[in-house]
C-alpha cells in the first residue's frame, strides 16, 4: 500500500525504478529483517551508487530511510504515516518569505502566548536547537504526543517551516492533526 507519490520521488532521486528496488530488497531477504537492517543495506547501496554517479543521489541516508519505509508499506509491515514503533506521525509545511531564522521567529511569535494545541496541553516548556542548516522547536504534549517544528532555507529569500506531530495512536488521529495544522498554519 505504498503511496504512489513516494514511489515517483524515490525513483527520481535514486535513479532506480520501483521494480529494481523490490529486486534489491528480495535479493537479501529484507522482508524478514528489522527496519534498521533494511535501512542500513539501502544506505550502503545508495552511498555506493552516489560514489559512482556523482550528483545523482543527494542525502543517501535520508533516501535510504524513505525507500525502506516505502518497502515496509509495500509488504504490509506498516501503513502510510506509521513509524517503526507502531505510532503515527504527520507533517505539514509552509513556505515563509525570508531566512530560516525569519521562519522560526514567525513560528515563535505565533505560539508565544499558547500553552496548548487543539485543546491538548503542553507537558513541558518548548526547547530549541539549531545547526548551520536547520532550526528546531520542540514541545511534548500531555497526551504523550510531540510537536517538532523545523525550518530550513530552500532558496534565497524562502524558508520551509515543517510542523511534525509524533507519537499519534492511529492514522485517524494523524489525519485530525493534519487538518488542524493546515488550518493553524494558514490562519
Amino acid at each position: 500500500m505504498t503511496k504512489p507519490m513516494n514511489i515517483e520521488a524515490i525513483e527520481k532521486a535514486t535513479g532506480k525504478n520501483w521494480n529494481q528496488w523490490l529486486e534489491f530488497f528480495d535479493a537479501f531477504g529484507a522482508k524478514d529483517l528489522p527496519h534498521k537492517d533494511i535501512a542500513k543495506a539501502a544506505n550502503e547501496h545508495l552511498t555506493e551508487l552516489a560514489g559512482k554517479q556523482s550528483g545523482l543521489i543527494n542525502s543517501p541516508g535520508w533516501w535510504a530511510q524513505n525507500v525502506t519505509v516505502a518497502y515496509e508499506q509495500y509488504i504490509g509491515r506498516r501503513v502510510p504515516g506509521q513509524v517503526a514503533d507502531g505510532t503515527f506521525e504527520v507533517s505539514v509545511t509552509k513556505t515563509i518569505d525570508g531566512s530560516l531564522d525569519d521562519a522560526m521567529r514567525w513560528w515563535e511569535d505565533k505560539v508565544a502566548d499558547m500553552r496548548e494545541f487543539d485543546s491538548i496541553d503542553w507537558a513541558s516548556d518548548p526547547t530549541t536547537s539549531s545547526t548551520d542548516k536547520w532550526r528546531h522547536w520542540r514541545v511534548n504534549l500531555a497526551d504523550g504526543g510531540k510537536v517538532i517544528v523545523s525550518t530550513n532555507q530552500t532558496k534565497p529569500g524562502k524558508a520551509l517551516l515543517a510542523v511534525t506531530n509524533q507519537k499519534l495512536p492511529s492514522s485517524e488521529f494523524a489525519e485530525q492533526w493534519r487538518t488542524y495544522w493546515k488550518q493553524f498554519l494558514s490562519a
